[in-house]
């Protein structure tokens, strides 16, 4: 129920903010900032420069309250926030001629998450550093998914490819993960 009524308020926040009300963008930023900072570090990196995440982050803000007033499904703004954020981030990758992902800033915080305490902080530790080891796009996927809870759907909008894509690179990045983990808790 809580859940419920939570993507209703983040729906009314959305639809208040295509009227012009500048407290409900302020809450909407609240909300994704530091989601959307650490999905931007873990899935693209910075090369430890944290000023050009944050920059980044500025400009996928500014570019959605330019165009918040085109969504016309209110509910579908988790997706199409982080949609943004990735096309800008590809977006920074061409323009600084980057042809792979850089690797993930070591010291990133991560959104609190209190439905994983079956796990240690060393077990996270040892998930974020083997994430951050994994290609782009099995990061990409993991991320949105475990850490941001989005459905199968959601996730192909924001990487622009369909549900069974999105499926096969859940399967196989989960695989990869799990081979990753194995192999250093044998070290």
């Amino acid at each position: 129920m809580n859940d419920e009524l939570d993507q209703l308020h983040e729906r009314m926040l959305v639809a208040r903010c295509q009227v012009g009300d500048a407290a409900a963008f302020a809450e909407l930023v609240g909300r994704y900032q530091a989601r959307l900072q650490y999905f931007l570090r873990r899935t693209f990196g910075d090369g430890g420069a944290t000023s050009s995440v944050d920059d980044l982050l500025q400009e996928v803000w500014l570019d959605v309250y330019r165009s918040l007033s085109q969504l016309r499904d209110a509910s579908a703004f988790p997706a199409w926030v982080y949609r943004i954020a990735r096309n800008r981030a590809y977006a920074a990758l061409r323009n600084t001629k980057h042809t792979e992902s850089i690797e993930a800033a070591a010291e990133c915080e991560s959104p609190a998450d209190e439905s994983q305490d079956d796990y240690s902080e060393q077990d996270a530790r040892l998930v974020h550093e083997c994430l951050s080891e994994m290609t782009q796009e099995h990061r990409e996927v993991l991320v949105l998914r475990f850490l941001e809870g989005m459905n199968y759907e959601h996730i192909a909008d924001v990487v622009g490819c369909g549900v069974g894509t999105v499926r096969s690179r859940l399967h196989y990045a989960k695989k990869a993960l799990r081979a990753a983990v194995d192999g250093r808790r044998k070290v």
